[in-house]
């Protein structure tokens, strides 16, 4: 506790400070009472995205400082806590705003309850189980909190954007209320779950690439600048359901090799 790095800790309490601002602009508190509510809603799910990037780079930052520390990881799920738990939880909540009837309320809060448990439990488990080797945090147990965060969030972008796509319907914009529940209770569900899903930002900043996966950023960096918020629904998914697919592949029962048979002798 006598030296703390100031750069990685810095990044954590950027990524709180995104996540609270971001429940701010969702329930429409202080400064953001003045705001129009899609606005609000919309600034506070690209306010998930800056929360995740901050969350990339506090974990980058220590260990190329080699200034790793336990205080570090426990700051860290705290402001996941905040930032992957509760600011979807209430953008899940504005969500179901439009529907008027009280029965659709109370699902979507218990819908927005299950999630934000499932991630405080997820964070929990993972700061018990998780040593500060780098050797630990190659694949994650379970859906990380911040890849179920940008779900929900890349959701809420795809619904209140202001950008026009004229090659997608309204109807699917608005389909994304009868959605959202459904994807939200699927990601707490993953997050809970031993599947094992890969740590990328590990995997990407760590060493070297081959030419060809830096051609694929590249497309990847120009399908975000042009589809920005059809693209983070993508990737998100993508990742969500490239997890379990992956594990089923896995667990399948591999072919039993015959064994040569012995020739006759005469």
């Amino acid at each position: 506790m006598r030296r703390i790095a100031i750069l990685p800790t810095l990044c954590t309490l950027g990524n709180a400070a995104c996540g609270f601002t971001a429940i701010m602009l969702a329930t429409g508190s202080g400064l953001a009472s003045d705001w129009p509510n899609e606005s609000a809603i919309y600034a506070a799910a690209w306010l998930i995205f800056a929360a995740m990037v901050f969350d990339v780079f506090d974990g980058y930052l220590a260990r190329r400082s080699r200034t790793a520390s336990q205080f570090g990881a426990e700051l860290d799920s705290l402001c996941d806590a905040i930032s992957f738990g509760a600011a979807p939880g209430f953008l899940l909540l504005q969500l179901g705003d439009r529907f008027t009837s009280r029965l659709a309320g109370e699902i979507f809060l218990l819908i927005a309850l299950l999630y934000m448990v499932c991630a405080v439990l997820r964070l929990a488990r993972f700061n018990v189980q998780t040593s500060l080797d780098v050797k630990s945090h190659k694949t994650f147990q379970g859906l990380p909190s911040p890849a179920a965060a940008g779900c929900v969030a890349s959701l809420v972008l795809l619904r209140y954007s202001p950008m026009p796509y004229p090659w997608l319907p309204e109807e699917a914009r608005l389909a994304v209320h009868w959605v959202a529940p459904l994807g939200a209770t699927l990601v707490a569900l993953l997050m809970v779950s031993r599947i094992p899903y890969p740590h990328l930002a590990l995997r990407w900043l760590r060493r070297r690439r081959p030419f060809t996966e830096v051609i694929e950023v590249i497309v990847a960096i120009f399908l975000l600048l042009f589809f920005k918020e059809v693209a983070l629904l993508g990737l998100c998914w993508f990742y969500v359901v490239a997890g379990p697919a992956t594990f089923l592949m896995r667990r399948k029962v591999p072919q039993t090799v015959e064994a040569p048979t012995t020739p006759l002798l005469d």
